[in-house]
């Protein structure tokens, strides 16, 4: 059967780890990526368990924005001027501002 190559990127420091307990098992990171994709594809399955966050961060910002929409259609957020809300603009993209006091928390 025809050898392809493939490219993973990690961290450098993962990667020496990596490599140190491969060579620790008598084998390469290269083997050990072999043996790893050989039981995804035998069991069509990843071999072991993932587990996610609840709430992703994207689930977290929609949450958020309906939030907000909702507090803004009830009045419940101050008017602002085009000039407050440059300026609020401003300061958040110079670190000066990180969370708005109108913004609820999640």
């Amino acid at each position: 059967m025809a050898q392809v190559s493939m490219t993973v990127r990690m961290d450098s420091q993962l990667k020496a780890k990596f490599d140190e307990l491969c060579s620790q098992f008598g084998m390469s990171a290269n083997t050990a990526m072999n043996v790893f994709a050989k039981a995804v594809v035998r069991k069509r399955k990843i071999p072991f368990e993932i587990d996610a966050e609840e709430f992703s961060s994207y689930e977290k910002g929609w949450d958020a924005f309906h939030k907000i929409r909702k507090m803004a259609e009830s009045g419940q957020l101050p008017q602002l001027t085009d000039d407050e809300i440059n300026e609020e603009i401003r300061l958040c993209r110079e670190g000066k501002v990180k969370v708005f006091a109108v913004i609820p928390k999640c």
